[in-house]
């Protein structure tokens, strides 16, 4: 067996954990189903459609055209993000609706997320990226994201909606409670290492940088032209 590198591992530790959980916990997606994933060339979403592929699952992602080659050999089916047609490219796709979405935007882009479900389908949101901008508070966008999450929860339809945090669980005051959590986290955490180690996981390095350039490491991940999907990797 091939020995997982320490900067490959790095890049699974919370984006692979995160997707992992998502899909096979929150959504429990199964063969034949099919799924949309937001930001599908980002830390999180790379691993997601990789993590979906493998469990037999069709996979919608949306990402900037320029990201789209990579994404079709990974067996996705890209849209552009800022296509003003997008949920009719996903019903094209998925008539009847999808089995689950992951939406890493919140916002307006969850509402649209919720009402491409199927029937029965799932979505899970896992931040609210669209509202980081860094000028309000961000509990003033999180906050009315979880009621929303939790009024559709309460509507007479068998479809779900849930927020994922990956710390969920980390500081419960009951000790059996945080006991579970860390088991939770050994345990699918070696799952994800093991896809890695196995080569049915590949790691998104969008470039490595030694720690004396971590500013120049920084204008990169902040560019908006930059081209690499993945994580920027640090190195000592």
């Amino acid at each position: 067996m091939d020995a997982v590198r320490v900067d490959e591992a790095e890049t699974l530790i919370v984006n692979g954990l995160t997707a992992y959980q998502m899909l096979h916990t929150k959504a429990k997606v199964r063969a034949g189903q099919t799924v949309l994933v937001t930001g599908a060339a980002g830390g999180v979403g790379s691993i997601l459609v990789q993590l979906a592929r493998n469990a037999g699952a069709h996979v919608i992602g949306t990402a900037s055209p320029r990201h789209h080659e990579a994404l079709r050999a990974l067996g996705v089916e890209p849209i552009d993000y800022r296509d003003p047609d997008l949920a009719a490219r996903v019903r094209t796709l998925a008539p009847d609706g999808v089995d689950a979405v992951f939406d890493h935007l919140g916002g307006a882009s969850v509402t649209l997320s919720y009402r491409l479900l199927n029937r029965t389908g799932t979505l899970v949101s896992y931040s609210i990226a669209a509202a980081l901008d860094g000028t309000r508070p961000i509990l003033l966008d999180f906050l009315p994201l979880l009621a929303k999450l939790a009024f559709w929860n309460h509507l007479p339809t068998h479809r779900h909606a849930s927020f994922y945090d990956i710390w969920a669980g980390a500081g419960k005051p009951d000790s059996a409670k945080r006991e579970a959590f860390r088991a939770r986290t050994r345990t699918d955490l070696t799952h994800v290492l093991n896809l890695l180690r196995d080569g049915v996981l590949t790691a998104q390095i969008a470039a490595r940088f030694p720690l004396a350039e971590a500013a120049a490491a920084m204008e990169l991940a902040e560019s908006s032209t930059r081209t690499a999907p993945g994580k920027i990797i640090l190195a000592p």
